[in-house]
């Protein structure tokens, strides 16, 4: 596991890598290889992505943004009226350069100096309101945007999400997409301050003080736009290493929250193996691993801040000095160069501020960044035509052809399964025996449609199941996993899964059939009993009856039951078997069993053996003749009569 010393190997590691690659590039050292089947990390350039931000907000969301940067321009221009009061407060009020005689005598204004600066403060206390009340409601409408735009980008990333190929969903981990949902995904709404709304107001107020001080002394101005290459160079130098950065600290974010994921949810695993300290030693190097990254990023956005940190009182005294001379030369008044002062803070303020924020941009661009490589994932219904089949449930018969069908798993070269030939009846049960690892779980897999065959077809009746859609195909599911998974919630909840609109009788009615209603009404709370994460507080038994009673809730027409019996006592055993012989009646069931004492009913069994069928027939006709099926019932009568096959 990695240590302290570990992680500054992996660091040192890291900042070879970096030097290496192009800045834009991102390094991941020590992290596993892209998933198999997944497209390549891309690298997109800041505007590519800006515009691409641009695109996730709807038309609605668009113009209450343009609605904001009104407002916001109306009260950039409002607070540029403030530094000009300076000007009028030491020439026309306070001196005599010219003195209240100066001022037009269109305005009607008295020539009394103190009722002249009651009528200035009292101009400004009222201009200050209006803008702070403009810009408030441009600013409350861009924070409920970000909200709503955080929100509708969390709700897209978990839907594509939850509909990626199998294989891709799982190797994002649970923890994982979580990183992904809280912090990119979260990111992404702030861009709406930090690449909108705030430049917005730079620009706007970089654009009018340049004209403000053009009209002022245009000498000035040109000195102040040798602040521009400035800005660029630092871009050049600092920006674009920033985002790779950023990016590749979440990666190692994701990877933290998956494995802290990881531990809690097989804790009695790693409590049984004493392997706590080792997980805390795991969980400490990669937080220490990303610390390192933190700090490097940190250092090279300081660099920024002391660019700008130096520059700004450099150019305020230069500023100083020139206006000083002019005021001694007697081409500028006091008011005058007080005024210029004032309005190059103005220019340079916003200047530094978009400058330093970048980092920010960076860091929420690299956020965004690993939003659209995942929403640009392709989706397991893809390959599904436009005018797919849509399923009546009520006219699927359930015979299930497969034809020739082999399986080769993403970024594998061996197969799975080769050349199964077999057609399933309508409402008949097959039997699935075999070995472990001889690809009877990968054929039911292929049966529910989570993966697509490599070569063959898998055809309800007599449909392609590529040419169906998911969603409909799903709906005639029943599934139950010899490890079982149940959500975090009440028993009613869990049994009511599949059937939201499910009666109160109806699920009792299920939970009396999977011989779950007995301990359920003996539990405190009954039906409404939380049950904890993946069901941490029933049984192994109790959690297998709970998933059947959800099977049969569903009211499938095919039912897989991937060791359905394999948690329960021989009592529950016994008693669930005869209600499962009613709900196979009529649909047809895959059973996976390595007790083969629990498949004498089936219709069919198939005898499954490195990826092929080695024997096909009925229980009795296989029982006798002397193949392998024969073989494993041997084994098993012989020793434990209800010995599993290994």
């Amino acid at each position: 596991m990695h240590s302290r010393a570990g992680s500054g190997r992996r660091f040192r590691q890291y900042r070879i890598e970096r030097r290496s690659r192009r800045p834009d590039q991102q390094v991941a050292p020590d992290g596993p290889q892209p998933e198999p089947g997944a497209r390549p990390r891309s690298h997109r350039p800041a505007f590519s992505l800006a515009s691409r931000f641009i695109g996730l907000l709807d038309p609605r969301q668009r113009l209450t943004m343009v609605l904001a940067l009104c407002t916001l321009t109306v009260s950039t221009l409002l607070g540029l009226a403030m530094p000009y009061s300076t000007k009028i407060a030491i020439d026309f009020i306070l001196l005599d350069t010219p003195g209240p005689e100066g001022l037009p005598e269109s305005l009607g204004l008295p020539t009394d100096r103190m009722s002249l600066l009651w009528i200035l403060s009292g101009a400004m206390v009222a201009i200050t309101i209006v803008s702070v009340s403009v810009g408030m409601w441009g600013r409350w409408q861009t924070t409920r945007l970000t909200k709503r735009v955080q929100i509708s980008v969390r709700r897209r990333v978990f839907a594509h999400a939850v509909r990626l190929p199998l294989h891709r969903a799982q190797a994002l981990k649970s923890g994982g997409v979580a990183s992904i949902l809280r912090e990119d995904a979260g990111g992404v709404g702030e861009l709406l301050f930090s690449m909108v709304y705030n430049p917005w107001r730079a620009i706007v107020q970089v654009s009018l003080t340049m004209v403000i001080l053009a009209l002022t002394d245009w000498r000035l101005v040109i000195g102040s736009l040798v602040l521009l290459p400035t800005i660029w160079m630092t871009h050049r130098a600092w920006i674009n290493r920033l985002r790779p950065m950023w990016r590749d600290i979440r990666l190692s974010r994701q990877r933290i929250d998956g494995h802290s994921t990881e531990v809690f949810a097989g804790l009695r695993v790693v409590r049984g193996f004493g392997r706590e300290t080792g997980e805390a030693s795991r969980f400490v190097g990669g937080n220490a691993f990303m610390m390192r990254q933190e700090i490097l990023a940190w250092w090279w956005s300081r660099g920024l801040e002391i660019v700008w940190q130096l520059l700004v009182p450099i150019a305020s005294s230069a500023i100083l000095l020139y206006g000083g001379w002019q005021v001694i030369e007697g081409n500028l008044t006091i008011g005058d160069l007080m005024m210029f002062t004032a309005y190059l803070l103005m220019l340079l303020g916003p200047i530094e501020a978009l400058v330093v924020s970048a980092t920010n941009i960076q860091n929420q661009l690299a956020g965004l960044d690993r939003v659209l490589d995942l929403i640009s994932e392709p989706l397991e219904h893809e390959s599904v035509a436009p005018g797919a089949t849509r399923l009546d449930r009520d006219r699927v018969a359930g015979e299930v052809t497969l034809d020739s069908v082999s399986f080769v798993y993403p970024g594998s070269e061996k197969p799975v399964l080769e050349e199964i030939d077999a057609v399933v009846p309508a409402g008949s049960i097959v039997a699935l025996v075999g070995a472990s690892g001889a690809g009877k779980t990968t054929l039911c897999n292929l049966v529910a449609r989570f993966y697509l065959p490599t070569k063959g077809r898998v055809l309800l009746d007599g449909i392609d199941t590529r040419d169906i859609r998911p969603d409909d195909y799903r709906s005639i599911l029943g599934i139950v996993e010899q490890d079982v998974f149940l959500f975090d919630g009440t028993i009613r909840d869990n049994i009511a899964y599949a059937r939201r609109d499910a009666t109160e009788r109806e699920i009792i009615e299920a939970a009396q059939t999977a011989n779950a209603h007995t301990f359920i009404t003996d539990t405190p709370d009954g039906y409404d009993t939380l049950i904890g994460e993946r069901g941490v507080r029933l049984s192994g038994g109790q959690r297998q009856r709970i998933a059947i009673a959800r099977a049969i809730l569903a009211d499938p027409r095919i039912l897989i039951l991937d060791e359905a019996t394999s948690n329960l006592d021989s009592e529950s055993e016994r008693l669930i078997q005869s209600a499962m012989r009613e709900l196979m009646k009529g649909r047809t069931t895959f059973i996976i069993a390595h007790r083969l004492s629990t498949i004498r009913d089936a219709d069919l069994v198939l005898v499954l053996e490195a990826g092929r069928i080695a024997e096909r027939g009925g229980y009795e006709e296989l029982a006798e003749a002397g193949g392998r099926f024969s073989e494993l019932l041997r084994i098993q009568q012989t020793g434990a009569a209800d010995a599993p096959i290994r």
